[in-house]
């Protein structure tokens, strides 16, 4: 997946802010315990408030990032 999300960060660059959490810093342990990490990978959109707009587990098409990053994009 790291690939995918990679060429989405260049292709969605200045629109999105995309950031990595390391899931094995004891300091990220409150962030998944919000987004309700359970297993990786893990992906959450976020709006400009923090509020979450969606969430994916797993592999995930490209397809459907790319509709959901324009369905925020648009709003």
């Amino acid at each position: 997946m790291a690939p995918i999300v990679h060429g989405l960060e260049v292709e969605y660059h200045q629109r999105i802010d995309f950031v990595y959490l390391d899931i094995d810093d004891p300091a990220n342990e409150e962030f998944k315990r919000q987004l309700g990490f359970r297993y990786q990978p893990h992906y959450v959109l976020l709006d400009g408030e923090g509020n979450v707009l969606q969430q994916w587990a797993g592999n995930v098409p490209v397809d459907d990032f790319r509709q959901a990053f324009d369905n925020a994009l648009a709003q």
